[in-house]
This record gives C-alpha cells, structure tokens and sequence, in this order.
C-alpha cells in the first residue's frame, strides 16, 4: 500500500477555486456532441454564483463559463442520482446511455469525503475487475465520473441537504437550488467508523493509509502487510471475520477489545479464540501509534495500548491496525422518510433496489452492510438504474394512457 494524494479532491479544489465558499457550486455537463470539447478555468471572486461548464459544436464557445444566477424555477430532471462513488456513477452511466440524462450530486466534501467516495481514501485497489496491476482509488473513481459525463450524465458538486419523497416529483435540495425528479436513486454510502488518536489521522503526522486502515478485505493482502504483526480494533462479527482473514497474511494477530467478552456471535469467536495466530488483548484500547524506525517513520510501526482496568499503558509492535468498529450509513438526510433498518441502512425489496417510497431507489453500501466492496456496490448501480429505467418507463405509459 502506498501514499498517494487524493487526486480527485485536488482537481475539484483547481476547478472551483483555492477561496471557495460554502455558497458555490460547479455543475459539469456532459458534451452534447461527440466533437465537442470542454475545458474550464475560474476564480474565486465570486462565489455567490453557481458556474457552470458548459459545451457546444461552436469553436468560440468550447471553452466558455456561464453564470446562471437565476432561482426562480427549479431544474427537472427524469432521474436524479445522489452519491458519487461506484453505485452512484455506474448508475448514472446506465441511465445516460438510457437517454435518461440524469442529474448527479456528488457532493462537495460529503461526510469529510472528497467527490469519489471511499475510495478517494484508499491508495492501490487491486480486486476490482479490469485493473490487472492495480489502480488507484482517485483514479478509478475519475474513470467513473469521466465516463458518466460523456454518455451525458449533469454533475453537480453540491451535498444533497433533505428530500421530499411525499409528493411528486420529488423534491431533491441543496443549499443553493431545487431539483425535481420523476424517480430517485440514493446512492450516499457508509462511512467507516474511525478511532481519533494521536497517529490515527490522515495528515502529516498519522497513518491513515499508511498502516492504519478501515477494511481487511480491502487492504490486508497489500505487500505492507504479509509476515508482519497485525491488529484488530473491535468486537463484533465485523472484527472476527478480519482477524481470521487477516491470518492468511500477517505473521500474528492481535484481537484490542475494550471489554472482558465480545459482542460477536459464538460461531465467530470460537474461530477467533482457535486460531492459534490470534492473541485477544481484552480491556484494552489504543490510544497512540507511531512509526517505524526502519523506514524512517513513512509507515505504522507500533502502537500504544492502554489498559483500561489498571490503566498501565504499553508499546506493541505492529505493522498494521484496522478499524472493524462498524460503518456509518449516510442517510440523516433522508429524514426518516425511506424505511431503515436498526443500523441506518436503507431497506430495498429481496433481490432488488426498490425502497419503501415508489420511485425511489437505493444501491451501494448505503443498502449494503454485509459486502461493502466497490464492485458490488456498482452492481447494485446497474440495477439500480434499470429498476429505475423501468418504472419510468411504467409511469410514462400511465400518463399516455390517461392523456
């Protein structure tokens, strides 16, 4: 695994402008022409206005910026996408390709994430399907949204703050505008749920992505890793399945509880507790990390535990941590208007996107707290905008038929 800068971010950041206010917002169409071309600059000296880039066949107006300042009506769209990683532009690229021309927020540092999702946070990704030598998560992520504009996808870097499912169209709003959509698609995923310590962070001085980690799955195999010392903060099944998979490729182990039992079922500790690679560290917590010596402190080289009954703290050596303390799904927004589950987790019908409210459509890990990886979560963009292509579809008839 490798440190490498979140490109997406960067780009956005050089697009809107370094002194960019809460107020702006950058809109991207897609060419309208497969002979057009778009390329934009701005500044920041007004960032009450909306900018917008836009395309034409004429070679005066390829690379032109207009201002739309107006508020008094409010965009339509047939379908409107919120959520900017994997399940939100795979569904955008098939309802573009559909002719749908759908409108996507991404998002303007939704959850403290950057336009791309999780995966702007993540360096090398290596088992998703088409990459034989592994593919940053920023680059991906771009070759997505890239691919969502030239098939005709409207993005739009603004957080989606509520919706109005109880009447149609819906009523999709940011700070700044209104979108109306005869069908939505929530997209908004789930954020991993991360420790705050000295160390544990992405700047400078942390190891974010430099040792420290929020899924095994993701990042256990990477070469950092294999035959070294590994933990796992956690106590639930989450924290079970990475210790146990973790095992495959660490020298050893360790399981930091804070408690004296776990909370995980019995089926999933008795694996734990039999593995001979694992050693739990019970009634413990970390509260530092550091780094190693041999690289010059590049990389995770230890970390600090602290007891929490005696209250002695302790140096372990380890060359990784990961986080299996749960996932945060990004629905506050919704305000309680799709059925969730006890977690937050959107409830789709059994083999399907479909939510409770009709019309309305959810797919990637904010529907999903059991696989959680990015080529499932485009899978479920694909069905998503097909689910959604079809009730189009069936209201469209509706209306000919009552016309």
């Amino acid at each position: 695994m490798r440190f490498c800068p979140n490109r997406l971010f960067t780009k956005a950041r050089n697009l809107i402008g370094i002194g960019l206010a809460s107020s702006a917002t950058v809109s991207t169409a897609a060419p309208t022409s497969s002979t057009s071309t778009s390329t934009s600059t701005s500044s920041a000296a007004d960032t009450s206005s909306t900018y917008t880039t836009t395309t034409s066949d004429s070679p005066s107006s390829a690379s032109s910026f207009a201002v739309d300042s107006s508020t008094d009506d409010d965009q339509k769209t047939r379908l409107c996408i919120i959520g900017s990683g994997p399940a939100a532009h795979t569904a955008a690229i098939y309802a573009a390709r559909a002719e749908l021309r759908p409108v996507l927020f991404e998002g303007w540092m939704a959850n403290g994430v950057a336009p791309g999702g999780q995966l702007t946070t993540t360096t090398d990704v290596e088992n998703f399907p088409g990459f034989p030598d592994g593919v940053s998560g920023s680059d991906l992520m771009d070759r997505c949204r890239r691919q969502s504009l030239r098939f005709g996808t409207e993005i739009i870097t603004e957080t989606v703050s509520k919706v109005d499912f109880s009447k149609r169209p819906f009523r999709i709003f940011t700070d700044s505008r209104t979108v109306l959509a005869d069908a939505v698609i929530v997209a908004t995923g789930a954020v991993a749920r991360r420790l705050s310590f000295d160390g544990a962070g992405d700047g400078p001085d942390g190891f974010w992505n430099r040792g420290i980690s929020a899924c095994a799955v993701c990042d256990g195999a990477a070469p950092i890793f294999r035959n070294r010392p590994l933990a796992v903060i956690g106590g639930g099944d989450s924290a079970m399945e990475e210790a146990n998979f973790l095992t495959k490729f660490g020298s050893k182990v360790y399981i930091i509880h804070r408690r004296d039992n776990f909370r995980a079922s019995k089926i999933m500790q008795g694996r734990v507790l039999k593995n001979p690679k694992i050693e739990v560290l019970w009634n413990s917590e970390v509260v530092g990390a550091y780094g190693d010596e041999k690289s010059g402190g590049r990389v995770l080289g230890g970390i600090k535990v602290k007891n929490v009954v005696n209250g002695d703290v302790y140096d372990l050596k380890v060359n990784g941590l990961f986080f299996a303390i749960g996932h945060e799904p990004a629905t506050k927004f919704l305000d309680g208007q799709l059925e969730l589950d006890s977690d937050g987790y959107i409830v789709t019908k059994p083999g399907t996107t479909i939510t409770s409210v009709e019309g309305v459509f959810a797919a990637g890990d904010v529907q999903d707290k059991k696989y959680r990886q990015a080529v499932t979560a485009a899978g479920t963009g694909c069905m998503a905008a097909l689910d959604a292509e079809h009730y189009l579809q069936e209201i469209g008839t509706h209306e000919d038929k009552s016309n």
